[in-house]
């Protein structure tokens, strides 16, 4: 019971938090693509995970995880493949956000990664709705995954001394998968090891309070600038 409501109250903060968060920065996105895209990505962020974590909920208040593993497990599919996709658009934003012109190589490795990763989701041999999932495949899937993860650390690491904003960035990132892998490695057995998808919701949540907060500064640059015009 305990688990139950613990894992209610943070789940329902998370998820009523960063989906209207990105519905308030599409809306306010103005002419700044970037934001536009970013509250996109908290959107895709916060109902990609519902489909995992109010399954999740129901099964802790009903009958049981064991019960309920056919709808986890294709939560969990789904959850997976709009993780790759929040990764996806997290690089372009990198693109928009600091004028990135050229360079297609980046574009194919990133698309390649993703591609790589939503293809090994949809194996069978995942058999994301039995009990008896095999770790092989859990890790199969995940090194295209992390690859990706890297790739996007390394190109806002390079950013981060010019980027007040943006410093953080790549260390959201890096919090995020380091709560992941042990998770998929050892959360089946080592059980408390399952709670590190907190800390790295977090995480999540940490990356897009990074956009929300630059966003919010841009708006108020905007407004003093509108007020002098009209004082002048």
């Amino acid at each position: 019971m305990g688990q139950a409501i613990g894992e209610t109250i943070f789940d329902a903060f998370y998820l009523l938090g960063v989906i209207p968060l990105g519905i308030i920065m599409i809306v306010k996105s103005k002419k700044w693509d970037q934001y536009r895209w970013f509250g996109i990505m908290a959107v895709v962020l916060g109902s990609g995970d519902s489909f995992h974590l109010i399954p999740r909920l129901i099964a802790l208040w009903g009958t049981g995880i064991d019960a309920n593993v056919v709808s986890l497990g294709i939560g969990k599919l789904i959850t997976s493949i709009t993780m790759t996709i929040f990764y996806l658009i997290l690089f372009y934003i990198y693109r928009m956000r600091y004028e990135i012109k050229g360079q297609r190589y980046l574009d194919i490795s990133i698309w390649a990664l993703g591609l790589a990763r939503v293809i090994l989701c949809c194996f069978p041999e995942n058999k994301w709705t039995s009990l008896d999932a095999p770790l092989s495949w859990g890790i199969y899937r995940n090194i295209p995954f992390a690859l990706m993860g890297i790739e996007i650390i390394v190109l806002f690491a390079l950013k981060a001394k010019e980027d007040k904003d943006f410093r953080f960035m790549a260390l959201t990132i890096i919090l995020s998968f380091g709560f992941y892998i042990p998770v998929v490695i050892w959360a089946e057995q080592v059980s408390w090891v399952g709670s590190l998808m907190i800390p790295k919701t977090c995480a999540y949540v940490w990356t897009i309070l990074i956009g929300f907060m630059a966003q919010r500064k841009e708006l108020q640059k905007m407004k003093g600038i509108d007020q002098n015009e009209k004082a002048s």
